[in-house]
């Protein structure tokens, strides 16, 4: 495979029409605010720009949006963490997810949504990426930089603990 010299080859717009609205719906998944997802999708978006006369497949596009995705979700989550504990403590600070989320989705999946939240990050993500985003393992792997046994352990592990926090519910 050679390396594409003219990232116009890659025809962006198209890409960003195609999987913009799957990425964001990712997105929303990881950092529960759409505010935040948006800007998650459209730094991943840029990144892509910028790196695109180094792609050598232009069909690996979408799995490098994916990182670029994940990536910048963890990172805003990062963010958040450590806004949160220099930030006094008011009643304006929660817990729960803004209003516009819950409105994105359906009403059937707020229970599911609530306990995926309280899994740890690793289970959470690889379970979005896997149902939400209906990505093959190898596929998570890439995303996520880890390897598919990785991926296997932590869907099997965060299903039984969704499990069990739903008959608790």
């Amino acid at each position: 495979m050679t390396t594409v010299t003219d990232p116009a080859d890659l025809d962006l717009a198209s890409v960003y029409r195609d999987h913009r609205l799957s990425l964001l719906r990712m997105a929303v998944l990881l950092v529960d605010d759409r505010a935040s997802a948006e800007d998650v999708v459209q730094d991943a978006f840029m990144s892509f720009q910028r790196g695109a006369g180094r792609l050598r497949d232009p069909e690996a596009a979408l799995g490098y949006l994916r990182v670029c995705v994940t990536n910048a979700a963890r990172s805003a989550l990062r963010r958040r963490i450590v806004a949160r504990k220099h930030q006094h403590r008011s009643a304006m600070v929660t817990d729960e997810p803004p209003a516009d989320t819950e409105l994105m989705l359906a009403a059937e999946h707020q229970e599911v949504l609530k306990a995926l939240r309280r899994l740890p990050d690793r289970q959470r993500e690889v379970l979005i990426l896997r149902y939400w985003s209906d990505l093959s393992e190898a596929q998570i792997a890439q995303a996520l930089g880890i390897s598919k046994g990785t991926v296997k352990s932590n869907a099997s592990r965060g299903m039984r603990r969704l499990a069990q926090l739903l008959e608790g519910a």
